[in-house]
């Protein structure tokens, strides 16, 4: 299926493009529909296409030696993945599979790395990105070597994106316990009796969706070691 003009603006990195280059892409590009949980794009084949996210979300994993999953990022609608296999050419660093049910518009990788190449503003943005996805993961690798799970997931809870609502700090669209275990190297368990002492002690409380943070300064003690509500979670 193709897709439309109206539709390629949704996507930020594409926004300053001219109209005429939009239209071009626009019959180049061609979206697909993924099941929660269906594998997007694979490390073990080569990435021919750049991915763009109209809905739901995906999360990059991958698997450690002996079969545990790691959870590396998350990618929200509007937002874009597979560029860093569009700068070497080789296959990607990790699997990207549907954390819900999600639509994904691709564009083939020789079009999209000869539009980044010739456009400095999108060459730009996409060197900021390569960027800051390798001070995440200097940041993950930081959080992981921390002992205690519970102090590794109010790490994670302060970095993951927030917005201020009514004056309270919210993290919408927070992840599943499942999605938050698998980027602490912890077990669900251990993630829902952690959320049980933060609720208990009105750290955070949950609005739908979203965690409302009640007490981000407790939340920051706790993830900098200075306080330690719970010490019976385990790994």
């Amino acid at each position: 299926m193709p897709v439309s003009l109206q539709l390629l603006s949704q996507f930020p990195l594409l926004q300053p493009l001219p109209a005429e280059v939009k239209a071009s892409l626009s019959a180049r590009m061609t979206l697909h529909s993924f099941a929660r949980r269906a594998m997007v794009m694979s490390k073990d084949k080569p990435a021919q296409e750049l991915g763009f996210l109209v809905d739901g979300r995906l999360q990059g994993v991958d698997f450690t030696v002996d079969g545990r999953s790691v959870g590396l990022y998350f990618v929200d609608p509007g937002d874009y993945f597979g560029e860093l296999s569009l700068v070497d050419e080789k296959p990607p660093a990790e699997f990207v599979v549907a954390a819900a049910k999600s639509t994904v518009a691709f564009l083939d990788a020789a079009t999209a790395k000869e539009l980044i190449l010739h456009t400095p503003s999108l060459a730009q943005a996409v060197m900021l990105r390569l960027a800051k996805r390798v001070r995440l993961v200097m940041g993950q690798r930081t959080l992981l070597s921390l002992p205690n799970p519970f102090q590794r997931l109010c790490v994670l809870l302060l970095q993951l994106p927030q917005q201020v609502v009514n004056g309270c700090i919210e993290i919408d669209q927070s992840p599943t316990h499942q999605e938050l275990a698998i980027m602490i190297n912890a077990s669900r368990e251990t993630v829902t009796r952690s959320f049980q002492v933060l609720f208990l002690h009105k750290v955070l409380e949950r609005d739908g969706n979203a965690l409302r943070l009640l007490q981000p300064t407790e939340l920051t003690d706790i993830a900098e070691g200075r306080t330690n509500l719970v010490k019976t979670a385990s790994p």
